[in-house]
């Protein structure tokens, strides 16, 4: 059982205590009665402190994956298995003569992480929120077993209600590892048993920050049955058409690839601190005539650098993308076709690929956006039996005038048979971007609008469709247009 009575401050343990005390015998300096500080006092002795700073007997290679994605190579000096500095790798492969180098990469965060590793402000212990924390003393002291302790409280609506409403108000308090890790099972047992593991969603730390935290974590909700959310779930800036039509997370430009770029937008990134590492290609392509805008509300640190600063109220940003999307869509889609929108949208994008129609209960002749159709929908196809054939989406090829599978989806990602299909290749397949005009049949789609108030309201629209076997399709640009 947990215990519950009041732990004095201090360390874990008098074996700690006594580690941690054990430094004032080997050092010249005086420990203060509490062992928080060492100091020195007359002529240059002080001066040990710089010396010893820079003191090291190795230096190793690292990086500083908490909490950032830029994985910065850098020497890190050690001295007794402690870390004494550190400082930039000089060992990135040269990108040519003819563009900026990767390196130096690394930011002023991580020149002083060291600090943070050893601040006694680091959090070392689970801290829990103290109203929560002591609710579950209580019941866990009353009831004996952790779940049924813990579904004393969430099935309490006072109870409930009171620890959530705690929230973003601070109030957090020390616990120990034994007692957090039991809190935690006990919530996932009670949910599990009473609400099935499909209603636990799971998160972990993004792979660049930690692989073996990451897939602990993934490997965890797969083993008891629950969704594994992505890390942008949690960022909301996941292109999911990416990864649901060829299996690639973000396959996009890196930022080496902003020195080829003529124009340049900064939009939800502040490149020169959230992103330092990178920063230099921004600064650097303008020597080359490259245009930069800054889309921020405020007068951020990346808007000295832009030619032009575009500043919207804060909370209407994405009203200003949709905006820009519809100018684009029409003014190179729908008014006049450019060669080099189709041709990129075709070969780069979800646009052409077909979606199933479902059909609206009790509204003959209206239909909702369903699924996209795949290979394993397309009886006597020939890629209808293939492996993986229900991850391979599907286009109409405007050369044959009939459905195809273009190479490089997901499903040839993850099987044997996909071998050598990886690369996304259209090959002859011209996929059609949009059906209208094609039979000239259209339906109207029943479309949700979320910006009328706390309830959502449908909308319909009509749109080009096509007959594939018994559904009823379209493309993905058509149902954007509508």
């Amino acid at each position: 059982m947990t215990d519950i009575q009041e732990r004095p401050a201090g360390f874990d343990g008098p074996l700690s205590s006594a580690l941690v005390g054990t430094r004032r015998f080997f050092t010249r300096g005086t420990v203060s009665e509490d062992r928080r500080t060492l100091s020195l006092e007359g002529g240059r002795s002080g001066d040990s402190f710089y010396r010893d700073r820079w003191s090291h007997d190795k230096v190793v290679r690292s990086t500083h994956g908490v909490n950032c994605t830029g994985s910065c190579s850098w020497k890190v000096y050690v001295k007794d298995g402690i870390i004494t500095w550190e400082a930039q790798q000089t060992d990135y492969p040269s990108t040519g003569g003819d563009r900026p180098e990767y390196e130096p990469r690394g930011c002023p965060r991580g020149a002083a992480f060291s600090w943070y590793t050893y601040s006694p402000t680091r959090v070392r212990y689970p801290y829990v929120r103290g109203t929560l924390l002591q609710m579950y003393r209580e019941a866990r002291q009353h009831y004996g077993d952790p779940v049924v302790a813990w579904a004393s409280i969430v099935q309490d609506e006072e109870k409930s209600r009171v620890y959530k409403s705690a929230r973003g108000k601070g109030g957090l308090v020390r616990s120990t590892w034994e007692e957090a890790v039991e809190m935690i099972a006990a919530a996932h047992v009670y949910t599990v048993k009473r609400f099935g593991p499909d209603r636990i969603a799971g998160f972990s730390p993004i792979p660049a920050m930690s692989q073996v935290s990451y897939v602990s974590g993934a490997r965890f909700n797969e083993l008891i049955g629950a969704p594994m959310l992505s890390f942008y779930d949690w960022y909301a800036d996941l292109p999911n058409a990416s990864p649901q039509m060829w299996g690639d997370q973000t396959d996009v430009p890196e930022s080496g690839d902003w020195w080829d770029a003529a124009y340049l937008i900064m939009w939800g990134s502040n490149v020169p601190l959230t992103r330092t590492p990178d920063a230099h290609w921004m600064t650097e392509a303008r020597y080359r005539g490259q245009k930069v805008i800054a889309v921020a509300p405020d007068y951020a640190e990346n808007v000295k650098f832009a030619d032009e600063w575009v500043a919207p109220a804060p909370g209407t940003d994405a009203a200003l993308a949709m905006g820009m999307g519809h100018v684009v869509l029409k003014e190179f889609f729908v008014d006049r076709q450019t060669d080099y929108f189709a041709d990129y949208t075709k070969r780069f994008t979800d646009l052409p690929y077909l979606i199933a129609l479902d059909p609206v209960d009790g509204a003959e002749g209206v239909f909702r956006p369903g699924k996209f159709v795949v290979a394993g929908d397309l009886e006597g196809h020939p890629e209808a039996g293939s492996e993986n054939a229900m991850w391979k989406p599907a286009v109409l090829d405007a050369n044959t005038d009939d459905v195809a599978i273009p190479q490089g989806s997901i499903g040839h990602r993850f099987g044997p048979e996909g071998e050598g299909r990886w690369n996304l290749d259209l090959g002859d397949i011209d996929p059609v971007l949009s059906l209208y005009g094609d039979t000239g049949e259209s339906v109207e789609l029943e479309l949700p609008r979320f910006d009328l108030g706390s309830k959502v309201v449908h909308e319909r629209r009509g749109v080009p469709v096509r007959r594939v076997g018994d559904r009823l399709v379209t493309t993905v640009l058509d149902i954007m247009l509508a």
